[in-house]
């Protein structure tokens, strides 16, 4: 492999958070392959106990950076069930790759063409369904996903906020009997027998919005030379991902590690190597399609808060989504690297509420 490192002997060091997931993986490759030296940084990755922790030092300067969901960040912009703040998105880690796992009880009576509304009913206590933060995205998968089923999921059953990696065992134990997170903690629970994967987020809305890399605001308009370092590197890690399966088997082996995920790289190689529909399985780059901040992404965000009473309807204020997502920023990074960009801001494909 070349020597990445760069030849100055000055690094901006950046605090970078992530989450044990799967799609932390281009902040793993960018540090591991000296991408980030070769844009002259050096990012000390932290792994974060839950999303809300994440979150909270993200928003205090005790993170430069942090992997994030979409849906959080927006949240989080809007006030919504937390402190406000001004962040911004320099660019998406990935599309797809998200589980909605049910007990194996719901999900065989699922399999057999029961009625998920019956079989809820059925239960001997009201249904608990776990996601990762009241805003996020597995949130969004989640309630779209039971309001496709006949389930009101603001009536009909009790949603828990929980870390991914707390879901299968909390599954195992009967607290719950659903979640929907993020890999590889669906593949886990099935590991365990402590729950079944009933749908892949991916087949909700086949290439839809996931991880992003976000920071605060402030950051992004005082320091945009080192955003764009900061977009580039991460965009190199995302493009190495999906250039060769190799990749990612080298991924599942720092993905491994205690301090980032801590599973076996056996077992991640499900997720980051799975069968399906190509439009729906985990992307990292797809020629630069996963990692554009997409402005009408946020727009179907910011629908889905509607939906479900988060936000009152709309009277204008998406005009600070081109605040939000820096897609000036992430154009001078792709230039760097000669990944192609669209003309606009918008792309087809958002499924509509069921």
């Amino acid at each position: 492999m070349t020597d990445t490192r760069a030849t100055t002997a000055f690094l901006r060091p950046l605090d970078v958070g992530f989450m044990p997931l799967l799609d932390a993986a281009p902040l793993l490759a960018a540090s591991h392959l000296g991408l980030d030296r070769r844009h002259g940084l050096q990012l000390r990755l932290h792994r974060q106990p839950s999303w809300a922790t994440l979150r909270d030092r993200l928003l205090t300067g005790a993170l430069d950076a942090a992997q994030a969901m979409s849906a959080m960040v927006l949240g989080v912009q809007a006030g919504i069930g937390g402190p406000q703040a001004d962040l911004a998105i320099l660019l998406g880690l990935n599309r797809n790759g998200q589980a909605i796992v049910l007990s194996p009880a719901l999900a065989a009576g699922l399999a057999e063409g029961g009625p998920l509304p019956e079989l809820l009913r059925a239960l001997p206590r009201r249904p608990v369904f776990a996601q990762t933060f009241p805003t996020g995205t597995h949130a969004l998968w989640l309630y779209y996903w039971l309001a496709a089923q006949g389930v009101d999921p603001l009536r009909d059953i009790e949603a828990v906020t929980l870390p991914p990696p707390r879901m299968p065992q909390a599954l195992a134990a009967g607290e719950l009997d659903g979640f929907c997170a993020g890999e590889p903690w669906g593949a886990e629970a099935e590991n365990l027998g402590a729950g079944r994967r009933v749908a892949a987020s991916g087949q909700l809305w086949p290439g839809h919005p996931e991880k992003v890399l976000a920071t605060r605001r402030s950051f992004a308009a005082l320091e945009p030379e080192v955003s764009v370092a900061l977009t580039a590197a991460v965009l190199e890690g995302c493009r190495w991902l999906d250039a060769d399966p190799d990749h990612r088997r080298q991924a599942a082996q720092w993905l491994s590690a205690d301090d980032a995920i801590g599973v076996r790289a056996q077992r991640l190689l499900a997720g980051l190597l799975p069968a399906g529909e190509p439009g729906q399985v985990l992307q990292f780059h797809a020629d630069g399609q996963a990692n554009f901040p997409w402005i009408s992404d946020g727009r179907w965000i910011l629908g889905q808060f509607r939906r479900w009473g988060w936000l009152p309807p709309a009277d204008g204020d998406e005009a600070w989504l081109v605040d939000v997502f820096r897609t000036g920023s992430y154009r001078e990074a792709a230039a760097l690297l000669g990944v192609p960009v669209p003309d606009g801001d918008s792309r087809p494909g958002a499924p509509a509420p069921p």
